[in-house]
């Protein structure tokens, strides 16, 4: 999810790339596929990300417990700083937001670490693996997905 933004960054303010993405990213201990649209657009600061990026995370079910592929859509909206000024080479400043983003030294832009953050804030609290979902059996513990459960409740 790396993008050499150099030419970008000497592009006059307004200027606009569009990239079409397909990476995996470990979002939460195992890769994903994360795929879809991505426009660059330079700012007078830095370079704006916006991206509509279609993945999927594997999660357990909050009734049966067994995990399962959830589908996710994230809006990124992001702006991230240059670290090194592409003209003079000298280092930049970065304004004081805890945990901006930033373009390295080697104008290389890093769409990883913000597809993991917004991966995660995407996940819904409570998932199902299925809307008739039946869960587990409250005295044996047997899934009732697979059928009843031999106990007396």
């Amino acid at each position: 999810m790396q993008t050499n933004v150099s030419g970008l960054l000497k592009s006059s303010i307004g200027a606009t790339r569009n990239y079409r993405v397909s990476d995996t990213v470990n979002i939460s201990g195992s890769d994903s596929l994360v795929q879809g649209d991505v426009s660059l657009v330079r700012t007078n600061r830095g370079i704006m990300v916006k991206a509509t990026l279609h993945t999927g995370v594997e999660v357990g079910c909050g009734r049966c417990l067994n995990l399962f592929r959830a589908p996710l859509t994230l809006e990124i909206e992001e702006e991230y700083f240059p670290v090194i000024n592409i003209d003079s080479g000298i280092p930049q400043s970065l304004p004081d937001e805890p945990g901006c983003f930033t373009i390295n030294g080697q104008h290389i832009l890093d769409l990883t670490e913000a597809v993991r953050q917004y991966a995660l804030l995407a996940v819904p609290m409570k998932l199902l693996c299925r809307e008739d979902c039946a869960g587990l059996c409250p005295t044996c513990g047997h899934d009732l997905n697979k059928g009843p459960c031999q106990c007396s409740s």
